[in-house]
């Protein structure tokens, strides 16, 4: 298979457009926890009920919202666990729905804007991922998506608690918002080590890119609500994105200090990054991530011309382990990573710079 028909089928939505403040605010998301009255929650179903849940699911797809386009429902144990891996690096799904759920699924609209999970830590989790800072269209996509499914199934509700989850910090709205933010210039200023602590304060969480225990790797964090009781639904998304906005302010200023204080340095970096990216033969997770963030801030800064700043947020997702081994066709050792690594990099810089 071609790079070019590999990206084709490859790459979602959110991946290669834009949206508002999309310099540095890469996606959106908004999830919503849910459960069902009648039935055990997940931890505790049997195979029975498991399959009861994915039932009632499967008779409903055919009537989905149709500003979502098609739905197709996909169950987890017919799904190879390299193409679990991959919806897993494509934030699709959740790498406990691929490795712990028997009875997990998961119904995918065809622009994987949408993605629902069944049977996962919760019966449902609604997920719905915009490019840019565009949480409030997020939610109410979401909000539609959870309104449709509602016609169909009661919730386990309390009007006292709101709605029940598994976790207790998810009982409330069930509500989490985040927003994956690329941020070198705060972190090439050393502002970052301060304005986390501060984040943590306001009842926000900073993580990596997969979220929950992984790293911030290429510069890239997600920030997130911890709060989901006691606050609506539209005052948590109002509040995350009062704190981006800052942030974003913030990473604005810190670019413009390091151009006006270190801008041959900069430039400097930027261009040998560009450089190793476009002829390395090995290279790690690590310091491609380290490559791309610099190459990226090279784009938006106008140090590099005709690559488009989407390129990080593909190259991120397309050279982690499961699309490597996707694309290459089977398993590939560590080593064998790092070489098709640098070779998917180069193809994919050329293929940019010849269709320009």
């Amino acid at each position: 298979m071609s790079l070019e028909n590999f990206l084709n089928h490859a790459i979602s939505s959110w991946m290669n457009q834009e949206g508002p403040d999309s310099d540095i605010v890469l996606s959106s998301r908004i999830r919503l926890a849910r459960n069902l009255s009648d039935f055990k929650f997940p931890t505790l179903l049997s195979d029975e009920e498991g399959k009861k849940i994915i039932a009632g699911f499967e008779s409903m797809v055919h009537s989905s919202p149709s500003r979502f386009g098609k739905m197709e429902l996909l169950l987890m144990q017919d799904i190879a666990p390299l193409q679990k891996r991959v919806l897993v690096e494509k934030h699709l799904i959740s790498p406990n729905l691929a490795e712990d759920s028997p009875h997990g699924a998961c119904i995918l609209s065809q622009n994987e804007e949408v993605s629902i999970m069944l049977n996962e830590e919760d019966h449902i989790r609604i997920q719905c991922l915009f490019p840019g800072l565009q949480l409030a269209k997020a939610l109410e996509a979401a909000n539609e998506i959870d309104d449709w499914i509602e016609q169909n199934i009661q919730y386990a509700y309390s009007e006292e608690h709101g709605y029940l989850t598994s976790c207790p910090t998810n009982v409330g709205t069930g509500l989490r918002a985040s927003v994956m933010m690329h941020l070198p210039g705060l972190v090439l200023t050393k502002q970052i080590n301060n304005i986390i602590p501060a984040i943590n304060q306001l009842g926000l969480v900073v993580r990596g890119i997969y979220g929950e225990g992984s790293q911030a790797l290429g510069n890239i964090f997600q920030i997130s609500n911890q709060i989901t009781l006691g606050k609506s639904e539209g005052d948590i998304v109002e509040d995350l994105i009062s704190v981006v906005s800052q942030l974003i302010a913030q990473e604005r200023g810190a670019r413009d200090a390091l151009e006006k204080t270190s801008n041959i340095q900069l430039e400097d970096r930027v261009y040998r990054s560009f450089g190793i990216l476009s002829n390395s033969r090995i290279i790690e997770t690590k310091e491609a991530a380290k490559c791309l963030s610099d190459l990226r801030l090279g784009i938006d800064m106008g140090y590099i011309k005709n690559v488009p700043r989407t390129i990080l947020n593909e190259l991120m997702i397309l050279t982690q382990p499961g699309f490597l081994q996707l694309y290459s066709g089977g398993p590939l050792t560590p080593d064998e990573r790092d070489i098709r690594r640098a070779c998917l990099i180069r193809e994919r810089l050329k293929l940019e710079m010849d269709n320009n």
